[in-house]
């Protein structure tokens, strides 16, 4: 293996690289940067998440510029404040040796007038974020004319995260004649697209397979029911006392109620995602990095630039829509050469997904299984029982020795060993004594990809009278249910849209709910109708009653059409919205019995797309 001085670079970068620890080049770096110091070229290079590519551009970066010139002469692009931020931190300490380098940080939720005065009193390279970069440039506050360099890091984010014409009206500005490396974790097609736009014959290096996970990094996964998602994850936690993780969630809404769940029952944990001010995310941050904070849990756009080494797992609480991504999250763990454990929570709904992110990454996810409460238990008396053994004795406890050892001079050391382990090993043992086992087995009947085994009887399907004309798809109309009915995102799932309806399915528990909420509820100036449908798997049966369809699909309901509801339903009295797609006509609903007759509607003969559903039982418990 090669060197930092093998590599070219010159007197002053290899006194900063001494300075910082480094000791030998990783491979994007003993391959990017002999190419950027020797040529003039454009370079793509696709390398995971933490393998080091900021020092790949940054060194031959640094090395290139005229650090006399008070000259824009290197632009960097990053997706996030945090990356931004971190990528010039970064280039000062590769450059602190560069006498007269200014290394200006450009980005959103900060004084543009203070920015503005960092870049006029000359600054050589610029790192900015696309949408502060863009405003600046509107506002004539920067010059990027003579740019020599521009560098498009995590290129594939800043695309997913809808900067694509930002980066186009940027580039746009700067010469024909500049040098431009992307450097991307992924490839896909809009990458390419702006490789092609932008690039002249770029040279491309490729670490490992395009779109690979790190060697780094174990890939596991847990099958479990829906519903039981959330005691997964705190199973996971016990089960790995020392955890320093990133839990990743879908949404905004979900990465709040998921942290504020796991603080309630006695972990730290913080949240963070794009809702949270500016000033919150920089709190969270420096909380977890100190480790105040052991559990993140995330979005997947506010976790870029996590820049943290030690994270020893990373844990999909529910995977992203974009299977790429999860090339991203796992790149959190196993860092700076550290080995780490990427964790994926599914039910059986996904394992599909899965088989597809496997073919991605070209890494195989091993199946393992949540540990029981005793299990737990051993793991926890374990742990305390090595903490214990491996602290230093503080004797300024000493002066009350004499106190101590009479309060348990009749105690042998067997019984007293037994009394303090006691203390943890209790509290643990009473919460999983009689904890259920959460494991599904992987052979057990086959979920379709929306939605759970149909053979079970603790979920409720609904008929409800709007789809893919009112403007819904299958997540849409999830988002909109969950809203609307005050209910977790797992609370909805096995959700099918039609042309003019649409099903879902909900646990019975929600059955009485949902059924009275919808009784006079309007969406849009249309009444919307809610019932319940006999078929609880992918299909729908002919519904009996004598209702009768129009051409587009959609029921036109007689006074004989009666949906079986969630116990008695008083009269609604509502009359017929004429002006509405739905031509509603029951003026008299009276009560809605299980016993009366009705079936399931339509053909439902699409795959179904869903989520899962989680249960929250939070149990108090401290922890230490």
């Amino acid at each position: 293996m090669s060197t930092f001085q093998d590599l070219g670079l010159n007197e002053e970068l290899l006194k900063g690289i001494t300075d910082l620890g480094f000791e030998t080049p990783s491979e994007v770096q003993e391959k990017a940067i002999p190419i950027l110091l020797n040529e003039e070229t454009d370079l793509v290079a696709l390398a995971q998440t933490g393998t080091g590519k900021t020092a790949a551009f940054g060194f031959p970066m640094l090395q290139k510029i005229d650090v006399d010139s008070r000259t824009t002469q290197g632009l960097i692009l990053s997706p996030t404040r945090e990356l931004c931020l971190q990528i010039a931190n970064e280039m000062k300490a590769y450059g602190k040796y560069c006498k007269g380098l200014n290394v200006v940080a450009i980005y959103g939720g900060s004084s543009i007038t203070d920015q503005a005065r960092e870049v006029k009193r000359g600054a050589q390279i610029i790192v900015a974020t696309p949408g502060r970069m863009k405003d600046m440039i509107k506002r004539r506050l920067v010059d990027i004319t003579k740019i020599q360099y521009a560098v498009l890091d995590e290129a594939d984010e800043m695309l997913n995260m809808g900067f694509k014409e930002d980066i186009t009206d940027i580039l746009s500005g700067t010469p024909d004649d500049k040098n431009t490396w992307l450097f991307s974790a992924t490839m896909p097609r809009e990458v390419a697209t702006i490789a092609k736009k932008f690039m002249n014959d770029p040279q491309e290096i490729t670490v490992g397979h395009k779109n690979q996970s790190t060697d780094t990094v174990s890939h596991e996964y847990y099958l479990v029911n829906a519903r039981d998602r959330y005691q997964a994850l705190k199973r996971l936690a016990d089960a790995n006392p020392d955890i320093f993780s990133v839990i990743f969630c879908r949404t905004k809404r979900d990465t709040q109620k998921v942290a504020e769940n796991l603080i309630e029952d006695g972990y730290s944990a913080g949240a963070l995602h794009g809702d949270l001010s500016q000033n919150q995310r920089d709190i969270v941050m420096k909380q977890f990095r100190s480790r105040q904070i052991q559990m993140l849990v995330a979005t997947d756009v506010a976790a870029r630039g996590i820049d943290v080494d030690d994270i020893t797992h990373v844990i999909n609480y529910q995977l992203s829509d974009e299977i790429e991504t999860y090339t991203h999250r796992s790149g959190r763990t196993g860092r700076a050469g550290k080995t780490g454990v990427s964790m994926v929570i599914v039910s059986k709904s996904e394992v599909r997904r899965l088989k597809s992110i496997e073919r991605i990454i070209n890494q195989k996810f091993e199946l393992k299984e949540i540990p029981n409460g005793m299990a737990i238990c051993e793991v926890q008396l374990m742990s305390l029982a090595n903490k214990i053994h491996n602290t230093e004795i503080n004797h300024e406890i000493d002066k009350y020795l004499e106190d101590i050892n009479g309060l348990f001079e009749e105690t042998t050391k067997e019984e007293l060993i037994k009394k303090f382990f006691s203390v943890e090993f209790t509290r643990f043992f009473n919460y999983y004594q009689k904890s259920k086992n959460l494991n599904v087995s992987a052979s057990a009947g086959s979920d379709r990809e929306s939605g759970r085994s149909s053979g079970g009887g603790s979920d409720s399907r609904y008929f409800i009278n709007v789809g893919e004309k009112d403007g819904f798809d299958w997540m849409k109309l999830k988002d909109f249910l969950k809203e609307i009915l005050e209910l977790g995102r797992d609370d909805v799932f096995k959700v099918d849209v039609k042309e003019s309806f649409s099903f879902f399915n909900t646990e019975k528990e929600h059955q009485e709910k949902i059924i009275a909420f919808f009784t006079d509820y309007k969406h849009e100036g249309r009444f919307v109708n809610v019932e319940v449908s006999e078929n609880r798997g992918g299909g729908g049966g002919r519904n009996r009653g004598g209702g009768r369809r129009d051409g587009g699909g959609e029921r036109r309901r007689g006074g004989s059409d009666r949906p079986r509801g969630g116990g008695d339903r008083r009269s609604s009295g509502r009359r017929s919205d004429s002006g509405s797609d739905s031509r509603r006509s029951d003026s008299n609903r009276g009560d809605r019995r299980s016993s009366e007759s009705s079936s399931s509607r339509g053909s439902d003969s699409s795959r179904d797309k869903s989520e899962f559903k989680t249960t929250h039982a939070r149990p108090k418990r401290s922890r230490r």
